[in-house]
């Protein structure tokens, strides 16, 4: 029997969403999600040009076809059109609205009218062009989440420079894997950055930077000591900035807009290009469609500038939102500071990764003090598993008609392939629906598409902002072999994914990070679930290790809350919380109590890394601490 649903919107709520409004103009108003949905992959020249029609692309040049055909690798998407992102951006906006909010770990807070925001675009971009770059230079930018990163980048955008951004919490070889692979002419930095109560001087790390990036001809620092090392300023005055209008370079669909990198944690990070066109066609369609956002929102994601959250978040300004930045640590001074900047901004979508919501719900966060949350309309959720808990957690003490928007997708794509419908019901644990224009079939080893089970998440048909290409790669061989090696034409995303009868998924954790015990087969997210069912238990890692004459062995490494303490009572509840939620198979032979579990700066678990090195492997040459949110936590396990 199917789970009864933890939320519903209301039939006018429902209506008035941007998607109904999509579906209408199209002539589908009466379909069901699903069926349109359908529609969206089955036809997907159709759906993509209308997409261009209801968000009135503005293009200099018209295409010639939609797309040249459905192979992958390889379909090249509206081919002739020429365009502008960063046009988009600035178009038909009131000069006086807000358009950017960045507020500071350390309490201060800058407003960006839509003018302001426009002129200080311009005044970066007539800098760049001083400098001598131009289309086809790469400019690499060492910047945190404020304002001026997000001016920067539409200023590259605007004249057709490739952006490369690199979060400063990376340290000195974290960025030049980076930075190093894109060859950039000009370097953008910043001296230092406050996190979690900490000020960090970076003024050494980008004289090494520099250094080390011969390619690079001038840099600009932003910051009170950006004079010092002979470094010009990425402020206002005798640097960066100069006067001057803003201009859009007309630019073609697949022209380069900025690259992203994988997160390193394996190996050297893959650099991924993305096209102008394609980003602006499906964060339109993702922010409009799928988060419902217009110009009267105001949209909140914690993110770093190291993840695609920031991208996307950036993105939100192509609705006409206001887009809220926030510099610093998500539970500094304490768990509830992202609600109180979410009650003060007025923010009507906020967003932040599962992770912090698990953090509030175990540490007995109470938002109905002097927090008001009464604008949040939406809650957005990624970059792992939302438990069903978490689910409950946010109905029960963020709002009880609040949308709870649980979405997966990836860095690869810089969108999501499965999350919110603003159309459909909430079910605890799920996320609503695959996102329009977004194939996404759950197939076995064999390749055979399945409903009701887990399988592996691919995409059996291209979208417009898959990789151009990545760095470096000339014959198309590494992206193949990310890709496409398992399932050949088809693309394997490295997720398992469960699409239930109601058109809902399940996203059980990475699928090269299953636990198969006697042909029962878990996701680690689904265990992780489980364990973090106890109260006393804050984070979790499971690592299947080989022992002989075995299976292998299970052993759950475990992080408990301040105050709790192992015991044999507590491995006995997890034990115990396994085998009723899990599987008898999956009870952990070993319970090992850890200080903290390593993860990505996007939030991720290191469960492959951390594998390999308790196999024997060198630590240097499988993880990068520069890529770790918390580097401290590889000590247990490295030792």
């Amino acid at each position: 029997m199917p789970a009864a649903p933890i939320w519903e919107p209301s039939p006018e709520r429902a209506a008035a969403s941007r998607l109904c409004d999509y579906a209408r103009s199209v002539g589908r108003g009466d379909d069901a999600y699903g069926d349109l949905w359908r529609w969206s992959v089955d036809a997907p020249s159709e759906f993509w040009a209308s997409v261009w029609d209801y968000f009135a692309i503005d293009a200099s040049r018209g295409y010639d076809a939609v797309m040249s055909g459905i192979e992958m690798p390889g379909t090249r998407w509206f081919p002739g059109a020429e365009l502008s992102y960063a046009r988009h951006v600035f178009r038909d906006r009131d000069p006086h609205a807000v358009a950017i909010v960045g507020v500071s770990e350390a309490g201060a807070r800058e407003e960006l009218s839509w003018a302001e925001l426009r002129t200080r675009t311009a005044r970066i971009r007539a800098g760049l062009v001083a400098c001598g770059v131009g289309q086809g230079d790469t400019v690499a930018a060492y910047l945190p989440n404020v304002p001026e990163t997000v001016a920067a980048f539409l200023a590259c955008a605007s004249l057709g420079a490739t952006w490369s951004l690199v979060s400063p919490e990376f340290g000195l070889g974290g960025a030049v894997d980076r930075f190093a692979q894109v060859e950039p002419v000009v370097l953008l930095a910043v001296d230092g950055y406050r996190y979690n109560g900490v000020e960090y001087d970076r003024r050494e790390a980008v004289a090494e930077l520099r250094e080390a990036l011969p390619t690079v001809r001038r840099t600009f620092v932003l910051g009170s000591l950006a004079g010092d090392g002979g470094w010009e300023s990425l402020d206002d005055g005798d640097g960066l900035e100069r006067e001057g209008e803003l201009e859009f370079a007309e630019l073609p669909f697949e022209h380069p807009l900025w690259v992203l990198y994988t997160s390193g944690t394996t190996g050297r990070p893959k650099g991924i290009v993305h096209g102008q066109g394609g980003v602006l066609l499906e964060h339109l369609k993702t922010l409009a469609f799928h988060f419902d956002l217009g110009p009267s929102d105001r949209l909140f994601w914690s993110t770093t500038t190291g993840w695609m959250m920031w991208n996307l978040l950036v993105g939100g300004l192509l609705t006409g939102a206001t887009v809220v930045l926030y510099d610093g640590s998500a539970t500094f001074p304490g768990l509830g500071r992202l609600w109180e900047i979410a009650g003060a901004e007025q923010v009507t979508c906020f967003g932040t990764g599962a992770s912090y919501l698990h953090a509030c719900m175990r540490g007995g966060l109470e938002t109905d003090g002097p927090v008001d949350l009464s604008s949040v309309r939406t809650v957005g959720s990624t970059g792992s598993p939302l438990s069903p808990d978490g689910f409950r957690w946010v109905y029960s003490h963020v709002g009880r008609d609040v949308w709870l928007v649980s979405t997966s997708g990836g860095t690869d794509l810089c969108t999501a392939f499965v999350g919110g419908v603003p159309t459909l019901p909430v079910v605890a644990g799920e996320l609503q629906a695959p996102s329009l224009g977004a194939r996404v079939e759950s197939w076995d080893a064999e390749g055979r598409p399945a409903i009701g089970r887990v399988g592996e998440l691919v995409l059996t048909a291209p979208m417009p902002s898959m990789p151009l290409r990545l760095v470096g790669d000339v014959d198309g061989t590494r992206l193949r072999e990310s890709y496409f090696a398992t399932f050949p034409g088809v693309w394997r995303h490295g997720d398992w994914i469960e699409l239930t009868e109601r058109g809902s998924a399940i996203i059980s954790g990475r699928s090269d990070s299953t636990i198969n015990r006697g042909g029962v087969r878990i996701g680690t997210a689904e265990l992780y679930r489980a364990v973090l069912g106890s109260d006393r238990v804050r984070d979790a890692l499971a690592l299947d290790l080989p022992r002989e004459g075995r299976d292998g062995s299970i052993v759950l490494y475990v992080a408990l809350v301040d105050g709790a303490e192992p015991t044999p009572e507590l491995e006995a509840q997890l034990r115990a919380l396994v085998r009723n939620e899990c599987s008898p198979r999956h009870v952990p032979d070993e319970i090992r109590v850890v200080p903290d579990i390593p993860r990505t700066l996007s939030g991720k678990t290191l469960e492959i890394p951390i594998r390999r090195i308790l196999l024997g492997e060198r630590p240097e040459g499988v993880v990068d601490p520069n890529s770790l949110a918390n580097p401290e936590a590889l000590a247990y396990f490295v030792t």
